[in-house]
């Protein structure tokens, strides 16, 4: 009784369907399914694809995120890595880093020979004069500003079994002082030497030696010279630089009365 209120086509497809209408051939019935179920494969298929095309969206956002992450955290850090060694270039006084050769260790472990007590290593790079300090028997300390230097630094002083007698910081040699110390190396440029001439000079006590590399300071005269080139050693007394500094002064007055 329901069937006879739908739509009469909706009805005769019905009755070919079920066969209830002894008038429709066997062959309409059987085309009619066929039509029928091609339109049913058909809503299937198309749903399908959109099934489909909804988890390769899916998949390409996934791929998406992961190759914008994995960029993203490359250049973080490429950032961490590379600023410690560019910025020191961007500053007023440029001292970037370069590592000391052989012959410039050798040249300053000469000017230590007949040294002993603590050492310090202003710009200590990767700790090379530090190490090689500590294996000459002193207590050897590095100030370094940049942090991945300083890392590698304590990482071959433990490889070379030193370790106990080296400390590295990561501080700002003009924010340190070095007055505890009576044997100082410094591997500097001339931007910054007269300035720290004088804070050395403040600071440090009157039995202190201090070792220049590669560039001389610009006021005191040095008491032992070693080496050539950018190998080149400077080695000042202070006591002998206060001396001279003061018989100068002693002059100068003289001169003037």
């Amino acid at each position: 009784m329901a069937a006879a209120f739908l739509p009469w086509k909706i009805n005769l497809v019905l009755q070919l369907l079920t066969g209830s209408n002894s008038n429709v051939s066997q062959g309409s019935r059987n085309q009619l399914k066929g039509c029928v179920m091609s339109k049913a494969l058909a809503k299937e298929t198309h749903a399908a694809s959109l099934q489909e095309d909804c988890k390769g969206g899916s998949r390409r956002r996934r791929w998406g995120l992961l190759v914008t992450a994995g960029v993203g955290g490359t250049l973080v850090a490429l950032y961490a890595v590379v600023t410690p060694f560019v910025t020191p270039a961007l500053r007023k006084v440029c001292l970037p880093f370069v590592p000391a050769t052989s012959t410039q260790i050798q040249n300053v472990l000469k000017m230590l020979e007949t040294r002993s007590g603590s050492l310090v290593d202003i710009g200590s790079g990767d700790g090379r004069i530090v190490i090689a300090a500590a294996k000459r028997g002193f207590k050897a300390v590095g100030y370094e500003l940049n942090p991945w230097l300083v890392w590698y630094s304590r990482y071959c002083a433990w490889r070379d079994g030193v370790h106990q007698n080296t400390k590295f910081y990561i501080s700002d040699l003009w924010k340190v002082s070095f007055s505890h110390y009576t044997n100082v190396v410094v591997f500097g440029v001339p931007q910054m030497m007269p300035q720290l001439e004088k804070k050395l000079e403040e600071e440090l006590e009157c039995n202190a030696r201090i070792i220049a590399c590669r560039f001389p300071f610009p006021c005191w005269i040095p008491d032992h010279t070693t080496g050539e080139g950018i190998d080149t050693v400077w080695a000042y007394d202070l006591k002998h630089s206060r001396g001279r500094e003061t018989k100068s002064l002693e002059i100068t007055a003289e001169t003037q009365s």
